[in-house]
């Protein structure tokens, strides 16, 4: 099977978003020795969780810092930026690390509304017209002229570089067909709130129209994942994230506890029926159970890579998740 990693840059309890943006590097690199296919930095605003809010210039230094794993964003925010600054800011990565990097963007805020504003400059963000923003960045990307009438006297730069990948990310499959009607890869985030069905990435392949930045159909379901060699302690270090996306639900986003803090943690009878209900969102399991539950996934689905996130408070543990997942599925 087909692995990919995307990186949050999570800031766990008791460590720092300097020490979070470096545990991103010492994944990459083992990413790129164990053979995965790719690693996308995802962008978060507004948060002491996440240190990955600039997911563009993270991937210029994980590329710098690897050799054959491509690099990129999983995604970048697209509604804060024009077309003009994602062209050249992905034709210059492109440039810089030729045929390893993505462009891969959303559609969400990736934050508050406070960040959202502030990243508009107080202006009302654009919302409406994303998908055309897309399509204008792709032709910038692609030394086109677009058809928006603001950038068709301009050229992004560097030009006749060789093109980053191109991937529309979704969590509910409304994007599915625009991606394919575009050409580009289709990334479903099955960890947002475990909606993926077969028919999103059908209708996705069906209306697929092959372009510059991809001949054939792609597509890429993330999922988060705690595992590790026994069933016992992947339950162990997975109980921070299960709180962490009990509170996440209830409006706040917190720090992930460490694994002992979280045992203690109180839980009322109907926290724990939540949490229960969340595991759909979080696979949990030894090694063995996971590997063969993803081949179920990708059996039932039909899909050609999994993207794995995962959280352990500590960096031995997140690291031993990837070389885990490695040593059954490749």
């Amino acid at each position: 099977m087909r692995l990919s990693v995307l990186d949050q840059a999570p800031v766990t309890k008791g460590n720092t978003a300097e020490s979070a943006l470096k545990k991103a590097e010492e994944l990459a690199i083992l990413a790129d020795k164990l053979g995965y296919a790719r690693m996308w930095m995802a962008e978060h605003h507004g948060t002491k969780a996440f240190a990955s809010s600039a997911p563009e210039v993270t991937a210029a230094h994980l590329a710098a810092k690897t050799n054959n794993i491509r690099i990129g964003t999983g995604g970048v925010m697209m509604m804060h930026y024009s077309p003009l600054k994602l062209a050249e800011v992905f034709k210059t990565l492109s440039a810089l690390s030729p045929g390893r990097i993505d462009f891969g963007v959303g559609r969400a805020p990736g934050g508050d509304n406070y960040s959202i504003y502030a990243l508009s400059e107080g202006q009302q963000p654009m919302l409406h017209n994303l998908y055309e923003k897309f399509d204008t960045t792709l032709k910038l990307l692609n030394d086109e002229v677009p058809e928006d009438r603001l950038y068709d006297k301009t050229i992004a730069t560097p030009s006749n570089v060789v093109l980053p990948g191109a991937w529309m990310l979704g969590s509910s499959g409304t994007s599915a067909i625009q991606a394919g009607r575009m050409g580009v890869g289709y990334s479903f985030a099955q960890f947002f709130n475990g909606d993926l069905s077969k028919e999103i990435l059908d209708a996705y392949k069906e209306h697929f129209e092959s372009s510059s930045f991809m001949e054939e159909p792609e597509t890429i379901v993330t999922y988060m994942v705690t595992t590790a060699e026994t069933k016992e302690e992947a339950e162990f270090e997975a109980r921070p994230q299960d709180i962490a996306r009990l509170m996440l639900r209830r409006g706040r986003m917190m720090q992930a506890l460490t694994p002992e803090e979280a045992q203690d943690y109180p839980l009322t009878e109907l926290d724990r029926m939540e949490i229960a209900e969340n595991r759909r969102l979080h696979l949990v399991g030894s090694a063995k159970e996971i590997a063969l539950l993803l081949q179920e996934e990708k059996e039932k689905y039909g899909f050609d890579e999994a993207m794995i996130c995962s959280i352990p408070h500590s960096q031995e543990k997140r690291l031993e998740v990837y070389r885990l997942l490695a040593r059954e599925l490749f």
